[in-house]
């Protein structure tokens, strides 16, 4: 636990993995309160799966709104991450990432869609599941009826 306070990236993060593996719930309000929202993306990735496996029975939906509002960071890495995180949470992140799927940033929109896929089918590889999402939210995003900026 005093690990999770150190400036040092590398070892928040494996403080996390090794606190997710014990599954001590004394650690969730550390995780919550603390990590869930770190700069650094390695320390994100472990804070985001170390919830998933220290969350109190009741609190999936409140941990997948959380989670859900850093749809569109990062790179493929970081997505892959968050999405696997969402869909572990099962139907509890179907409300937040259904939201999110509307958002008007196509980033957070493509990564929504995307993991409505996971969520739907757990073993499609992640990277056509965004292509597909990127697709379709680029349509959803496009003028409707062919009217382009110049015809509003």
């Amino acid at each position: 636990m005093q690990e999770l306070g150190r400036n040092a990236a590398q070892a928040r993060s494996q403080a996390l993995h090794t606190l997710s593996k014990i599954g001590d719930p004394v650690a969730w309000s550390a995780v919550k309160s603390q990590l869930l929202d770190d700069s650094d993306e390695e320390v994100a990735r472990s804070a985001w799966r170390a919830a998933v496996a220290l969350v109190p029975k009741g609190g999936e939906s409140e941990l997948a709104r959380t989670l859900s509002a850093h749809l569109g960071r990062g790179g493929r890495d970081t997505q892959l991450s968050l999405s696997r995180a969402l869909a572990a949470l099962g139907d509890a992140a179907r409300p937040a990432v259904a939201e999110a799927a509307v958002h008007p940033d196509e980033s957070v929109r493509s990564h929504a869609l995307a993991t409505e896929r996971v969520l739907d089918d757990p073993d499609e590889s992640f990277a056509p599941a965004v292509h597909e999402a990127q697709r379709v939210a680029a349509l959803t995003g496009a003028p409707l009826g062919g009217e382009t900026d110049a015809d509003r």
